[in-house]
Formats: structure tokens, C-alpha cells, sequence
């Protein structure tokens, strides 16, 4: 069943102009001129239930827009969502049952007072029962490694500590769809690895839908089978990592080390000579030639050691990204 339905769409903005000085302060005040911009170009895509979803893209690409569009804070320009069987825009009571948005530049914990307060209020919004909020508090708090904790302030908890302590705030109504921003933002390595296995459960507990948008690829590639990248307010691309790394790049780098010296020319002709030494060379080779030219290289010379993998992921979407805003 489809959780997330999208179909067209867009987000444009009106920004006014102003030139600097005296002279631009009068004219943007009595002949104000505006342009348009368009944060989101007519995007389509769908999420099933229980889906973990990727959603990347350079800053300004338009993820946050279209994060806050599937919320309902800010209606589209054109084009339908369908968010768990609601539209969005109308942000009505069961709606907002149904989902949550958590951002890792955000916080809605009080600063002075301990996060079991906090929850405690949230519960009350929510109407949730005294039993039912002690219960879910607890079930909760386990998979985040969360006890003393709750009861301490949040200043003085770790940042670590504090964004668990978000997460639950945000899950206490146990949401069917999950708007990740930036979950992660500024955690150290550990605490990211948590909030990863956190989210694994949850989803697996709950099977709820979970929509992340990280700039740690690391979060992306450990959560999510899908991912979708916005590139300048369109839908590059939507598919798996391996479809988007082979949109990304043409070849597979291979590195070969031989047990006796060959001339480094003999090579050239199964793929484009990256580096080199007396006994080791790595290719980068188009991959639709990788099975034969391998092939071919292990029957003709003496291998020691062969190692075939795709470039990193995190630099082709930097390149694609840099990419982006040079132009």
C-alpha cells in the first residue's frame, strides 16, 4: 500500500530585489521589483508502507521545501500529495497523528528542565493515557539506550543524548511516517551509529515509513535500499545506490598486483591507467568490458591479488554535487 503518493510537484517563490545603498532603500520601497524562483520543478515519486527512503541533494536543491510540503507547513504551487491517506496542506488532527518531522538543527525540548517533562507534556497533547505514556516512555527509551537520562536537564546532557532524547519526543505518538532532516547533524560516529540502529528498529518494530535526508552518506547507505536525489529542484534520480552509482560513473576501478614485471603498455588497451608501479596497476574499466578484460588478464599474466569495487559513493554525489553549483 502506498504511503506517500506525489504527482507534479512544484514550489515557486516571489523574492523581491534590492539594490544597495540610499537609492535602492527608495526604489525597493516605491518601485519594488521581484523574481521568481523555482525551489521544486514538478517531481513525482511514490513510498510504500514500511519503505526507507534516501533524499539527497546540494543545499539549495529543494529538500527541506519538499520535506515541509509533505508536512503541510507550506502548500505546493501546483501538483498532489497524499501523505497516509491524507492531503497535507489541510493539517488535520489525524493527520498529524500520522506523522513527524524531526530536524537535527531543531529542538523542542526545554532547555532547563529534564526530557521527561517535556515527553510528559507531549503526551498530554496527544491525549495519550497515564499508563499508556509510562509504557511506551519505557519501550521507547530501551531502544535508545535512554535512562537517568530522562531525568536529568537537557543542557546538561551530552549532544548525543540529546538528540535520542528528540527522537522520543517526536515518537511518543508512535507516527506511521517518519520526515528525517538531518537526524544526525554534528553527532560523533558512535551516537550516528545508534540513531542508525535506532531507526532500523523502529521501523522494523512499527514498520512505519521512514523519509530521511542526510548529507552523511553513511546514514543514507546503511538505512536505505531507495534513494531519490533532487538536483536543482528536479528528480535526478529514483532507484537503488548501485542504479545511481552506475548513472554516475561509466567504469569500475580495478587494482591488480602481479608476481612479475609486464610493460605497463600492454595494459592500456583494457581500460584508462589510473596509477602504476613495477608490480601493481589500477584500471578504471567501462563496465560493460569488466568480465572479459578480467578474464583476459588472469589467463595471460601471473596475479597476485585482483580487487574490483565501484568509486566511493560519497564522491560521485560530491561530484555531482560541485557540479551542480558551478553552473
Amino acid at each position: 500500500m502506498i504511503s506517500i503518493d506525489v504527482k507534479g510537484l512544484s514550489k515557486n517563490y516571489q523574492i523581491a530585489e534590492k539594490e544597495p545603498g540610499l537609492r535602492g532603500s527608495l526604489k525597493y520601497l516605491f518601485l519594488r521589483t521581484s523574481r521568481e524562483v523555482k525551489a521544486v520543478q514538478g517531481i513525482n515519486f511514490s513510498i510504500n508502507e514500511g519503505e526507507m527512503v534516501g533524499f539527497i541533494g546540494p543545499n539549495g536543491a529543494g529538500k527541506t521545501t519538499t520535506l515541509k510540503m509533505l508536512c503541510g507547513l507550506i502548500h505546493p504551487s501546483s501538483g498532489l500529495i497524499s501523505v497516509a491517506g491524507y492531503k497535507p496542506q489541510r493539517r488535520s488532527p489525524k493527520f498529524l497523528r500520522k506523522i513527524t518531522l524531526v530536524m537535527g538543527q531543531k529542538q523542542q525540548l526545554i532547555w532547563d528542565l529534564p526530557p521527561i517533562e517535556s515527553l510528559l507534556v507531549n503526551a498530554a497533547i496527544y491525549g495519550i493515557s497515564e499508563s499508556e505514556t509510562k509504557r511506551r516512555i519505557k519501550n521507547l527509551g530501551e531502544m535508545l539506550e535512554l535512562d537517568d537520562e530522562l531525568y536529568r536537564p537537557v543542557r546538561k546532557l551530552s549532544l548525543g543524548q540529546r538528540m535520542k532524547a528528540e527522537l522520543l519526543a517526536s515518537l511518543l505518538h508512535l507516527p506511521s511516517v517518519l520526515f528525517l532532516d538531518e537526524p544526525t547533524l554534528g553527532l560523533d560516529v558512535n551516537s550516528q551509529i545508534r540513531v542508525r540502529d535506532f531507526l532500523l528498529e523502529y521501523n522494523r518494530k512499527y514498520g512505519a515509513t521512514i523519509f530521511l535526508t542526510s548529507h552523511y552518506m553513511a546514514d543514507i547507505t546503511s538505512l536505505c535500499e531507495r534513494v531519490l536525489v533532487l538536483h536543482k529542484g528536479n528528480l535526478f534520480h529514483d532507484g537503488s545506490m548501485a542504479s545511481l552509482t552506475e548513472k554516475l560513473t561509466p567504469y569500475r576501478s580495478v587494482k591488480i598486483e602481479f608476481s612479475n614485471l609486464y610493460p605497463l603498455s600492454e595494459f592500456r588497451k583494457y581500460g584508462s591507467i589510473h596509477e602504476s608501479n613495477d608490480h601493481y596497476v589500477h584500471l578504471l574499466i567501462p563496465r560493460e568490458r569488466v568480465i572479459p578484460n578480467i578474464s583476459e588478464i588472469l589467463e595471460k599474466y601471473s596475479v597476485t591479488d585482483l580487487e574490483i569495487k565501484d568509486p566511493p559513493i560519497e564522491n560521485l554525489i560530491s561530484r555531482l554535487f560541485l557540479k551542480d553549483s558551478k553552473k
